[in-house]
């Protein structure tokens, strides 16, 4: 939300309390910056402020955001505000018009984004590579959500700012969710705390196999996040991250038609910032939301798979996605605990945002939970019943719930790209989703979706999907072989565990296995022993599942930095828990992911005998440690010409 103000100089515009509110929506993967800027920018109409109180709190709490200067004048005005403004109305009409009227004339009177009037007189960079150097500069993901974990929070006033802001972007981009609606693009909307990425990802894969011949269109849209390696992975087309020339085609146009709404405004600017600056874009995560939603309409993509980015009733996605015409199905995946600052502390708590995807007469489809899939969780019907309740407060179509009975009674998809045992519950809701797109859209093929009757495209589709980072194998020469996932939630690294115990189990060779782990923000001891338990629970007894342990920091590379409690806290919890001697299990710290990866490629050249050893190396517990592996082997893989150049950049 945004309230006009005036300065001794010109009128500016301050996100009241978007330092704090906003910043939840953005995912947890970050480019970091290392310092928050001052944003000033035309605003939406004072009538929709949150109350004096609230403000003038989150004002103080934001206060090292903003000059003093401007801290000091919002207070003063807003003591006079007329609190009969009170309640933010949240409805889809309201917001998109409160939005509308805070457009400049001049920017709403342009044809769209591709009317670009800013000279391109050569000396200005229009590259790939200046692209993420202008991404770069925009507020981090992590310092936003960081703000959240602060005391006395107002998070109920900060949430509700969250849409009307996403949509003034919007607006300011070229776009309303109307015009996204009537551009023919639909979506399947999926939210949830384990497994959306790969619930996304399979529903896209799916929605691929119908593109040849093209019933659906000739492109299947894709937007997930975080990315593991490169920010491409992010916005996807038929199942491959766009090009670096598309990436940076389109981000200008954006970038430009932002910069071009400000300029028209005549928005103040702090000292020393351009209109072409970040001082006039929305933080990281609601700039590549814009920016997917542009490239979709671009590309003339008519069907794509939108996955939240935190929560689900005031995500970015949601805002933009606030025209039920715009949207098929709505997916909920396995819920649990995370993000306790921004979304709960309790299950319930985090599924009533969640939920928040709902969208009055469209189907929506979740995994329908007990005690047994929850780990012995006694609010399971709980959490059903915030669902079934905001189903009903939505105006939900209707709410299909996958019982676990109907999948396990699937035999699965052989030799998936995305393995592991708690994939099958994946692939069944991405199934239905498809169907239920399919449908929308007026594709016919819809017998045979039962689960034991699919058709091969649909098979074809859970066969081939692929997420990076997510139950990924790859191998390193003769000697190595990796196991990546970026598993972060005691959910997610239970099914990492069986997936790993079980490959090792059905495999006859004898390696080593080593676990390379890091978890910087949360509790180790929780995360490692949902991970051990799991795992050595699913190798069934056969003797210590890891011999080999080595706990680091994110860094890529070495930066002299001593600090290791989070590593040597995380090693005394595994020793503690395999109840190994070192002579038996080797462990060890590192301070960055490079010498962890040098230490486990010269354990496979030689052991102490000076014989070579084969290694099977389980990477998990952080996307951050996932990505920084991932472009090491990368690396080396380009090297040895292994891999295509693109793909080994970010």
């Amino acid at each position: 939300m945004l309230i006009r103000i005036s300065s001794s100089n010109s009128p500016i515009s301050i996100a009241t309390t978007s330092c704090r509110c906003q910043l939840q929506r953005l995912h947890h993967h970050p480019v970091h910056s290392t310092s928050f800027r001052s944003r000033s920018f035309s605003g939406l109409s004072s009538t929709t402020a949150p109350s004096t109180t609230n403000l003038t709190t989150s004002l103080k709490k934001a206060s090292f955001i903003f000059p003093s200067h401007h801290v000091h004048q919002i207070r003063h005005r807003t003591h006079h505000a007329n609190n009969s403004s009170g309640a933010l109305k949240t409805e889809n009409k309201t917001l998109t018009a409160a939005a509308a009227s805070a457009r400049p004339t001049s920017t709403t009177s342009r044809s769209g984004i591709m009317s670009s009037t800013l000279a391109h007189d050569g000396k200005r960079n229009r590259t790939y590579d200046d692209a993420l150097a202008r991404l770069a500069q925009l507020q981090s993901n992590k310092a936003i959500t960081n703000l959240f974990s602060g005391p006395n929070v107002p998070l109920d006033n900060l949430n509700a700012l969250a849409t009307p802001e996403t949509l003034w972007w919007l607006n300011r981009a070229g776009y309303t969710p109307e015009s996204i609606a009537s551009s023919g693009l639909r979506c399947v909307h999926v939210a949830g705390t384990k497994g959306k990425g790969s619930v996304a990802t399979l529903i896209s894969s799916i929605l691929t196999q119908y593109t040849n011949p093209p019933e659906i269109g000739t492109q299947i849209g894709l937007y997930t996040s975080p990315h593991v390696v490169s920010v491409r992975e992010r916005i996807q087309l038929n199942g491959t991250p766009i090009s670096e020339d598309k990436f940076g085609k389109y981000f200008f146009e954006v970038w430009d038609k932002l910069s071009e709404a400000a300029r028209d405004a005549q928005d103040s600017l702090p000292e020393g910032e351009e209109y072409d600056g970040p001082a006039t874009k929305p933080f990281y995560f609601r700039f590549l939301t814009i920016l997917a939603f542009h490239v979709f309409i671009r590309e003339g993509v008519k069907s794509a798979v939108i996955e939240c980015g935190i929560g689900g009733e005031y995500d970015p996605t949601t805002a933009i996605l606030s025209a039920p015409e715009s949207v098929t199905a709505c997916v909920v995946t396995q819920l649990g605990i995370d993000h306790v600052s921004m979304l709960g502390d309790t299950v319930p708590k985090i599924a009533w945002h969640k939920a928040g995807i709902f969208k009055r007469g469209v189907k929506g489809i979740t995994r329908k939970l007990n005690v047994a899939n929850m780990n012995g969780d006694v609010v399971a019907e709980e959490v059903m019943k915030v669902l079934r309740d905001r189903a009903a407060e939505k105006g939900l179509g209707v709410l299909e719930e996958v019982s676990d009975e109907r999948v396990e009674a699937w035999q699965g998809i052989k030799e998936a790209k995305l393995e592991g045992p708690f994939q099958k519950y994946n692939m069944v809701l991405a199934v239905r989703a498809a169907r239920e797109h399919l449908h929308k859209i007026g594709v016919a093929d819809l017998n045979g979706f039962e689960l034991s009757n699919m058709p091969d495209r649909v098979m074809a589709g859970l066969k081939s999907a692929s997420l990076r980072g997510r139950s990924e194998k790859l191998v390193d020469g003769d000697m190595i072989e990796w196991f990546v996932d970026g598993a972060h939630t005691e959910d997610s690294l239970r099914g990492v565990g069986q997936w790993f115990a079980r490959e090792v189990s059905n495999s006859a060779d004898e390696w080593l296995n080593v676990l390379l782990f890091n978890q910087q923000d949360r509790d180790p001891e929780v995360l490692l022993k949902a991970l051990l338990s799991a795992a050595e629970k699913e190798f069934g007894g056969q003797g210590p599942l890891f011999t080999h342990a080595i706990f680091t920091r994110n860094e890529e590379s070495s930066s002299g930095s001593d600090d290791l409690v989070v590593q040597n806290k995380a090693r005394d919890v595994f020793l503690g828990f395999v109840g190994g001697s070192e002579a038996e299990i080797k462990t060890w710290t590192k301070d960055a992911v490079g010498p962890s990866m040098d230490l486990i490629r010269d354990m496979a050249r030689k052991n102490d005998n000076g014989a070579a050893t084969k290694y099977r190396v389980l990477v998990t517990g952080s996307f951050h440690l996932v990505g920084a592996v991932l472009r090491d082997i990368d690396r080396v893989r380009l090297e040895q010409k292994q891999l295509p150049a693109e793909e080994g950049r970010q």
